[in-house]
């Protein structure tokens, strides 16, 4: 029987809870993995946590106000030490039995030491916490696994010189111009529809028709992608007319435009004439991503309209009706009539309504991705020969294999 591949991949990759824990091993698990940003880490006892595969861990600012990254275990029994995100810990203290550690990961203090322990002598220097690898560049927050993982910006590849003119520092976040968005699809199938430049003068023939599509340029950089294109010759001469966000003041008119990098295995960022966001590609299972965007646009006065109005251009570029599901806790427990809702969910107030048709470019690739995911349940499914322009899921099949061999999976079957 022909194996069923999508690319060079084969299906199972997509379908596969088998392969999903190994992708959490061996590829999120040896690799960089975006945390947050550092605006979310202001001052000492700050913190966030991540899941980085099968490895939990947690980026704290010190007193000294350096990052520092622990694998998020306390020493005794491995129970989890920080939960979500926080402000101002003075301490790190486990909730099970109360073992105590510094803000630089060393043990200080052991619960009832004389008492439970006057039998065993105990060095803290021996029960530190294990540490992990953090690094900031555009104001992003990554962290590796290993204390000792090679130098980031080698990891980075040449993707710095392919980045946009923006200053992400002078640019705002508001509170609600954070969306997230639960689908029902396989991580890999968001991301190459994120890379596909096949697909954006036909299914977003409307709602990204300001970009001169004939004009992209993307290219490989590393295991990175790298795109750009242009505004229509149109649009760019009625900038400020059409635009739903101010235009950031800083960009030198020759150079305004889509920027996108995909920093592998599972984040992307973008710039355009109005906003810098970055969006990753949360695996929850096989079959179901939760897809997290952060835009970052010009400042505005706290209590004007324009901040409100602001709001509702983001909302309305990457989010329609109600699809949103909002999330306190990024890698929190969803419950399957809570996916269903959140994927169902495409109209206002209760109503279905067609996502080729709401006007919102994230709606139309969500609903594409999600098809995909449903095909590959059938035997009749098959991927005929890509075009040039999606030539780039190819290259991102061979750097996934570069960590997961296909020989290696034929074993583990």
């Amino acid at each position: 029987m022909t194996q069923r591949k999508q690319g060079l991949l084969p299906v199972e990759a997509y379908t596969s809870q088998a392969w999903f824990d190994w992708e959490q091993e061996e590829l999120f698990g040896r690799t960089w993995n975006f945390a947050g940003m550092t605006s979310d880490l202001k001052g000492p006892g700050d913190y966030l946590t991540v899941q980085a595969g099968v490895h939990p861990i947690f980026v704290v600012r010190g007193q000294d106000h350096r990052l520092r990254a622990f694998h998020n275990i306390c020493r005794h029994r491995g129970t989890q030490l920080l939960r979500a995100a926080g402000r101002s810990r003075k301490q790190i203290v486990c909730p099970y039995h109360n073992w105590t550690y510094s803000l630089n990961g060393r043990l200080e203090s052991i619960s009832d030491e004389a008492r439970q322990y006057n039998h065993i002598e105990i060095s803290k220097d021996d029960f530190c916490l294990h540490r992990a690898s953090v690094e900031t560049w555009q104001e992003m927050v990554f962290v590796h696994p290993e204390p000792d993982p090679g130098p980031f910006m080698d990891w980075l590849a040449e993707v710095p010189k392919y980045i946009g003119p923006h200053r992400p520092e002078r640019l705002r976040e508001y509170d609600r111009s954070r969306v997230q968005y639960a689908v029902n699809a396989n991580w890999k199938i968001l991301m190459e529809n994120f890379i596909d430049g096949y697909h954006l003068a036909h299914l977003h023939h409307k709602t990204l028709d300001m970009y001169d599509h004939e004009q992209q340029e993307w290219r490989f950089s590393g295991d990175h992608w790298v795109f750009y294109e242009p505004l229509t010759r149109a649009f760019r001469e009625n900038l400020g007319s059409w635009s739903p966000l101010p235009i950031i003041d800083h960009l030198p008119e020759d150079r305004i435009g889509a920027y996108l990098q995909i920093l592998f295995p599972t984040v992307g960022v973008t710039q355009t004439e109005s906003f810098w966001s970055t969006f990753q590609f949360l695996p929850v299972a096989a079959d179901k991503t939760l897809l997290d965007i952060r835009t970052r646009t010009m400042p505005f006065p706290a209590a004007s309209t324009a901040l409100y109005g602001a709001y509702g251009a983001v909302k309305g570029l990457f989010q329609g009706g109600n699809r949103r599901k909002a999330v306190a806790d990024l890698m929190g427990t969803f419950t399957a009539s809570a996916w269903s809702a959140s994927s169902q969910a495409l109209g206002g107030d209760g109503e279905e309504q067609d996502p080729l048709a709401s006007g919102d470019f994230m709606l139309e690739d969500i609903y594409a991705c999600e098809q995909q995911q449903r095909a590959m349940r059938s035997p009749k499914f098959s991927a005929a020969p890509m075009s040039k322009d999606e030539s780039s899921v190819l290259e991102l099949h061979r750097s996934i294999v570069g960590y997961l061999p296909l020989e290696a999976w034929e074993k583990r079957k």
